[in-house]
């Protein structure tokens, strides 16, 4: 399984990444972050990969191929649990997510892709 988890930080803050992740990851509310537009989100994956068979109301199987993935949404985060999912695939869903200013942070490195990284 690979990690794909996006937030957005509200106006003028910007706080530890692991820890953010660590706290969204546990289901709490996390002081400083935008609540999102989550059902939009999901609608827009949904519309995004049509083409992939829906095998509940999150989860998503390419039936052409290879891949598959799994949305998980609180008030201020989507984390997308990716399992065999392409690159290309997953570039796409976050160009989805950088629509809504959601940047994509990677649990598996840790780096958070933003104008803040190093």
């Amino acid at each position: 399984m690979y990690e794909l988890v996006f937030w957005r930080y509200k106006e003028e803050i910007y706080l530890n990444n692991q820890e953010v992740y660590e706290k969204l990851v546990d289901n709490e509310a996390v002081e400083g972050l935008e609540d999102l537009p989550v059902q939009v989100i999901v609608n827009r994956v949904s519309n995004v990969f049509s083409k992939w068979e829906k095998v509940d109301e999150n989860s998503f199987k390419n039936p052409n191929g290879v891949g598959a993935f799994h949305v998980i949404t609180t008030n201020q985060s989507v984390q997308i649990n990716c399992y065999g999912t392409k690159g290309k695939d997953m570039e796409k869903l976050c160009e989805i997510l950088e629509e809504y200013k959601c940047p994509l942070y990677d649990p598996q490195i840790p780096i958070r892709y933003d104008e803040f990284a190093e």
